[in-house]
């Protein structure tokens, strides 16, 4: 039985705070995210902007040994990407910025695809269908659904359009700690799984392939590829469960703000 972090009035106060602020960093990050630039640079803007503009701390950095601000996966990267700066975006690229934020002991996760110059249309539809999974998904959730509710949305929209969801890894719970129960796997059947309650905080993050759901993991130890080296795309917001539905905590200006609360 997972051991579920329930967070009261206080406590999602201070998780909204840092979700309010991780939108901050990619509202600026898109002006910066373009051809021509490394991720290593991008790295760097990222923990300038968490230090000295939000005076708050990139949560990744130093996690089980990790060396950056947030994780850069383009196209065949699945996930945990790492900065590089030989990693230079390029014109018909889509690249995964995923970024965690700890402020006043309570952290935020969130990533967003990005589509450099002109990607090909096959790019473009799954990075499409990827966030539509994710706001399905963020829509099952609710006190009493369960986290098989939410992976079962997620998996049936993904095979509805030919694509394949990671099984690999999954959203989790957060709060003091980047990863805390439950575990929110991007499958599932109806009714199972930990059943929801309003307190609870935790990571949606669907990763789906344009090919085969296998992954496999490179010798750094961290960039994790498709097997098959076809595309991947992935989406993903800190949600909470309120006595209504759900609270996005990381909204993003350009999304519509009345998706934050459901």
């Amino acid at each position: 039985m997972a051991r579920v972090t329930i967070k009261n009035s206080e406590e999602l106060a201070l998780m909204r705070e840092s979700g309010r602020l991780l939108a901050q960093v990619f509202t600026y990050l898109d002006h910066h995210v373009k051809a021509g630039i490394s991720t290593l640079e991008i790295d760097r803007l990222t923990e300038q902007f968490i230090v000295q503009e939000l005076h708050s701390r990139p949560a990744s950095k130093g996690q089980y040994g990790f060396q950056f601000s947030l994780n850069t996966s383009i196209n065949e990267v699945v996930c945990h990407g790492v900065p590089s700066a030989n990693d230079i975006l390029k014109d018909g690229d889509i690249v995964n910025l995923d970024i965690t934020l700890e402020k006043n002991g309570y952290i935020a996760d969130s990533s967003k695809m990005y589509r450099i110059g002109t990607p090909s249309e096959a790019a473009n539809k799954l990075v499409d269908v990827c966030y539509e999974a994710l706001w399905l998904g963020i829509r099952e959730v609710r006190p009493g659904a369960t986290t098989g509710d939410i992976g079962h949305v997620i998996d049936r929209h993904a095979r509805k359009h030919g694509y394949m969801v990671v099984t690999d890894y999954c959203g989790h719970g957060i709060g003091k700690q980047m990863h805390e129960d439950p575990a929110i796997h991007h499958y599932g059947l109806p009714g199972r799984g930990v059943r929801l309650e309003a307190g609870m905080t935790f990571t949606i993050e669907p990763m789906l392939n344009v090919g085969t759901a296998r992954v496999k993991t490179l010798k750094d130890g961290w960039t994790v590829i498709t097997r098959d080296n076809e595309l991947s795309a992935q989406w993903e917001h800190t949600i909470a469960v309120t006595a209504g539905g759900f609270e996005v905590l990381t909204l993003r200006p350009e999304e519509p703000q009345e998706w934050r609360i459901g």
